[in-house]
């Protein structure tokens, strides 16, 4: 069976920042906002929501089909995944465009300023999602507002389970529209900031989310995640990584993990509980597709 990730497949520009964002900003001059950052540290990578859940699910043994567009820059992209394993008959390449990049820069407290161009994936709603045997569940991930819209709806009517994580495609939306999206899909989930906006834009409590859908998380870092249930918190601990080198990626990594255990029947605490311990592998690795998964040392 194959998880359809409908999301953004892009290049990742990593630059590192050896000082503090907060010793280069004055408060009280964000409104002539003028500063330059010296980043010795530069590394591009393949990422995007849709290719880093692929790549977690994949490692785990799942089968993952990214649901996305590249431009004409992305045949190596593609070409990578195939040596992956992982399926590329929903990755359509738009000819006349870029593939989606991210211009990230992080600070020594890992921190994050990120300029991103969506290019292609501007074009990711001209694929679309119909019901198939083997096609036993999707996700939404950050990508072109139309894709995600229509998606949702597609999912809906083929009656393939979905969950919705908007990420930081959270902001395009109006509170109906996310209002809707909850109605449409089988789990939600965000990360505490992501919730409290989500709460604010539609007037629903993480309690009222959670009687909507067969289940909430609300990641929390460092501490862990809530993993809400007809209006019940629970709260699953985090993992320690073995080293905190590179942030980037880690929620897509929880997400594929997540996507894994939902695929397995498993209850959503346990779901949540191996997305932890996957986020705390990646972030020990620099890249967001660069990390190993040894499914042994996992207990499953």
């Amino acid at each position: 069976m194959a998880a359809v990730i409908c999301g953004s497949l892009a290049f990742d520009t990593i630059m590192n920042f050896e000082g503090r964002f907060a010793d280069q900003i004055l408060p009280d001059q964000l409104h002539i906002l003028n500063v330059s950052f010296l980043v010795p540290g530069l590394r591009r990578d393949f990422g995007g929501c849709a290719g880093n859940i692929a790549y977690s699910l994949n490692a785990l043994g799942g089968k993952a089909l990214p649901m996305a567009t590249v431009g004409n820059d992305g045949a190596d992209y593609v070409a990578r995944l195939n040596e992956l394993g992982v399926g590329t008959e929903f990755v359509r390449t738009v000819a006349d465009a870029y593939t989606a990049q991210a211009m990230i820069m992080t600070d020594r407290d890992n921190n994050q300023i990120t300029a991103f161009h969506p290019g292609a994936m501007q074009q990711a709603h001209i694929t679309r999602i119909a019901s198939r045997p083997d096609l036993k569940i999707g996700i939404i991930s950050p990508d072109g507002r139309d894709a995600m819209l229509q998606h949702a709806e597609q999912f809906k009517v083929a009656g393939i389970p979905f969950v919705f994580d908007p990420g930081q495609g959270l902001p395009m939306f109006d509170g109906d529209e996310l209002s809707h999206f909850i109605e449409q899909a089988d789990w939600v989930t965000v990360n505490d900031y992501e919730g409290k906006m989500l709460s604010e834009r539609t007037g629903w409590s993480s309690a009222d989310i959670s009687r909507r859908v067969r289940g909430l998380v609300v990641t929390l870092g460092a501490e862990g995640c809530e993993v809400w249930i007809d209006g019940v918190v629970s709260h699953v601990p985090a993992v320690k990584p073995a080293a905190v080198v590179d942030p980037t990626g880690c929620g897509d990594a929880w997400r594929g993990a997540l996507l894994f255990g939902l695929e397995q029947g498993w209850p959503l605490a346990k779901c949540a509980a191996l997305g932890n311990q996957i986020g705390a592998l990646k972030i020990a690795q620099r890249g967001p597709q660069n990390y190993q998964v040894d499914r042994r040392q996992l207990g499953f």
